[in-house]
């Protein structure tokens, strides 16, 4: 344990976040379903196909213009 340490602290947004969850119990499953919507969802094959074949190569530096 460290010397310097204070074992009952907790800082402002974390006893503000419990305090949201407290009053909004609903609050992370409704989090998780907006993820869900963006993030969740399966990847479009064609999409990702297209996407691949559009890659161009990155020259070696990417800096240097080509002459």
């Amino acid at each position: 344990m460290f010397p310097f340490a204070r074992p009952h602290y907790t800082s402002d947004t974390t006893q503000f976040l419990a305090q949201l969850k407290e009053k909004n119990p609903s609050l992370e499953a409704e989090q998780r379903q907006g993820r869900a919507l963006l993030w969740d969802s399966g990847m479009n094959a064609q999409f990702q196909a297209d996407a691949n074949d559009a890659r161009v190569p990155q020259q070696p530096y990417v800096y240097q213009t080509k002459a």
